[in-house]
């Protein structure tokens, strides 16, 4: 054969090699990004939709359900104690789940120990601080919403309304006194009740607060009786991080025993319907963004925090008012002081802007596990700064007094 002819050959054969690589990368791309058809979806829950926080959950397997129709079948578990995780964890696993989300805490470590056996399940964890811990798994993922940014602004909304009663001579400046039902020792808890108090403190520089805890994060019996206790010790404004209506219908209860008027700020859901002459304003979590985008990844075969739109550490994404991951609920205008409404927005636009900040003034405080450990906030803490999960853990000296029942 002469050169002619080998060099026609060479090029023919370059030219075919070239075509079936391509259409063999083509191929595996095809494949690697082809879309399901369908997913199952677990769901743990520590409460059922009767409870304010789980009931934000059901909500949102409701409306994912409703967006993705038939191409997504829900299984839920509800009311699983924690020394029940791993056993409903492996249930859904065996009832062939692609995706599990678990909605508390206290799941994580049964969670990331059962997405080790089982590579092909995505386990996301809310609220859960571990998915960048050793061993960092690729199908374990934790997420929350940048919540202390919402109980800052109900803060502010509470300070306000403690100005109005100053002024209107229904309490003086030294009984501007808060109590927070707070459910445990936590960073979580301790996080949320500090940057409320701080918010309460920038409209209201006379205010302080008492904390309960009551051991537990769903007990109606017990959150209404630390409610109580505490409105009986002067508190006139009841807040919670704790997953039920207790401390609102406390609050309800109250006012016509006491010479002094009490006011209600809620969580996870609006509390209006439970105090209407009580209730100021809630917050929560919008879990929505998450879920959605995540089941959109597994249907995708695409990697989940590629496809979240959030502040991604590693295997951890957390958002705050500027992605709807945290939201305000409705003003009750029948109880709120004046200029609550514009104040809200004002504040949230700084929060968009990045432009307001919390854990910042004249306090210092104590980590509770750790005495020796002490923060000056005359240095501001960046709260969620590296993780979506809470991490300030300090109780602020003089402001915030720990009651123990």
């Amino acid at each position: 054969m002469n050169n002619e002819k080998k060099y026609i050959v060479i090029t023919i054969m370059t030219a075919l090699f070239t075509i079936l690589l391509f259409f063999g990368l083509h191929k595996i791309d095809m494949l690697k990004n082809k879309s399901r058809s369908y997913i199952k979806v677990g769901f743990v829950f520590d409460g059922d939709e009767s409870t304010p926080y789980t009931g934000n959950f059901v909500k949102t397997a409701g409306s994912v359900k409703s967006e993705f129709g038939d191409r997504v079948e829900i299984i839920i578990k509800n009311n699983v104690p924690y020394s029940e995780a791993s056993t409903v964890i492996k249930e859904l696993v065996n009832e062939k789940c692609d995706i599990i989300f678990t909605n508390s805490y206290g799941y994580q470590v049964a969670a990331k120990e059962i997405a080790k056996n089982n590579p092909k399940i995505q386990f996301c964890q809310a609220t859960g601080d571990n998915a960048n811990e050793t061993p960092k798994l690729k199908n374990y993922h934790t997420f929350m919403g940048k919540i202390y940014e919402g109980r800052y602004v109900a803060g502010k909304v509470a300070g306000l309304k403690l100005n109005e009663l100053i002024k209107n001579g229904d309490i003086k400046k030294e009984q501007a006194l808060v109590g927070y039902v707070g459910a445990y020792s936590c960073a979580e808890v301790i996080s949320g009740f500090t940057a409320f108090f701080l918010g309460i403190k920038s409209e209201c520089p006379s205010a302080k607060m008492k904390v309960r805890y009551t051991n537990t994060w769903t007990s109606y019996a017990k959150e209404k009786e630390i409610s109580e206790k505490l409105i009986q010790e002067g508190c006139v404004i009841i807040s919670q991080h704790s997953d039920t209506i207790g401390p609102a219908v406390a609050c309800e209860n109250s006012n016509s025993d006491l010479e002094h008027p009490v006011y209600h700020v809620g969580y996870n859901q609006d509390m209006i319907d439970a105090a209407p002459t009580t209730s100021l304003v809630s917050c929560r979590i919008n879990w929505e963004p998450y879920i959605r985008g995540a089941i959109q990844a597994v249907i995708d075969n695409q990697k989940i925090e590629e496809v979240i739109d959030a502040d991604i550490n590693g295997n951890d994404a957390g958002a705050g008012f500027e992605r709807d991951w945290v939201q305000m609920l409705e003003l009750n205008q029948a109880t709120v002081a004046k200029g609550s409404r514009e104040m809200v927005k004002k504040t949230i636009d700084d929060f968009e802007n990045k432009s307001c900040y919390v854990f910042k003034g004249n306090f210092t405080g104590v980590n509770p596990d750790a005495p020796d450990d002490i923060i000056d906030l005359n240095k501001e803490y960046k709260e969620n700064n590296n993780q979506s999960a809470p991490t300030f853990n300090y109780i602020l000296d003089d402001v915030i007094q720990i009651e123990e029942d």
